[in-house]
């Protein structure tokens, strides 16, 4: 029982981070899942597809109506992305592709988001001190180095999504930079276009998923509720607070999740691989106190 509220309050969490920087959501939620709530990996990994790509589906929608969606871009993108996305949750359901596999990736792939964000941070200047003619884009990624680069976003989109369909990472932190250097536009429509590219992502690597892992309808909704929660407090209180050191810090705290992550997954390696949600205490206990 205490697992299963510890797991929501997390979830609001995990909303939180969404609404106040654009991302960061999935990196949250698979351990949340695996090790406060005991679900098995590629369920977990399912169930952040859904949690993630459904509040940033929400986050997207002010995005929108501030113009800060670009469609044109989210096709390009989003079409290879969801490509990928849809192979990697197939390529997950292959015997070699076991939950201790998933789970290195996904630390791997945590660390260098971590490293991405921390760098980026170091890197920029305090918008206070910065001078007019500088944009903040262009002191986080360095300006395009080729007239068509936006040629070359399908081609990273598919990478994106394989990571994406294998370990349920949404790949903000990758499709921001993307549609900065590659297809030239201002980070702030960036992020509000990665939010779509996100929740597609979640959707074509839910439907590779189908077949091969059993969701918990009830806890899917109910942390899907709890997350979307977090993310309408956190896009309110993102519009009065700098989210540059945050991002700084959180970019520390992924380091030591990571790594946590990692001494487990080494030291006491996932038991087999079940591919349904167990009625684990947290969940069984909720249901029949119902």
């Amino acid at each position: 029982m205490l697992g299963y509220w510890l797991g929501h309050g997390l979830a609001i969490a995990i909303g939180l981070s969404l609404g106040l920087l654009g991302g960061g959501g999935s990196v949250l939620a698979l351990p949340v899942l695996v090790y406060v709530m005991g679900i098995p990996t590629k369920v977990a990994i399912a169930m952040t597809l859904v949690i993630v790509g459904s509040v940033s589906l929400l986050a997207a929608i002010p995005q929108w109506r501030r113009g800060y969606v670009n469609l044109r871009l989210a096709l390009v993108f989003g079409s290879a992305t969801m490509l990928g996305a849809y192979l990697g949750a197939r390529l997950a359901a292959l015997p070699w592709i076991t939950d201790t596999v998933q789970l290195l990736l996904f630390a791997s792939t945590m660390m260098i988001a971590a490293f991405l964000m921390i760098r980026r941070q170091q890197r920029s200047t305090p918008p206070e001190l910065m001078p007019p003619e500088i944009t903040l884009e262009s002191q986080l990624y360095r300006p395009p180095a080729c007239k068509y680069c936006w040629l070359w976003l399908p081609t990273e989109g598919l990478g994106v999504g394989l990571l994406t369909g294998l370990v349920g990472v949404g790949g903000g932190f990758a499709i921001v930079p993307a549609l900065v250097l590659l297809g030239k536009i201002p980070m702030r429509q960036a992020i509000g276009t990665s939010l779509l590219i996100i929740a597609a992502n979640s959707v074509a690597g839910v439907w590779g998923y189908l077949g091969t892992v059993t969701l918990d309808p009830r806890l899917t909704l109910t942390l899907t509720l709890a997350a979307a929660l977090g993310s309408l407090v956190g896009s309110y209180w993102g519009r009065r607070v700098s989210t540059q050191k945050l991002q700084q810090a959180f970019g520390y705290f992924l380091v030591v999740i990571a790594g946590v992550v990692l001494l487990k997954t080494l030291l006491s390696p996932p038991q087999g691989s079940s591919r349904d949600v167990p009625r684990s205490n947290t969940a069984a206990a909720s249901v029949e106190g119902k």
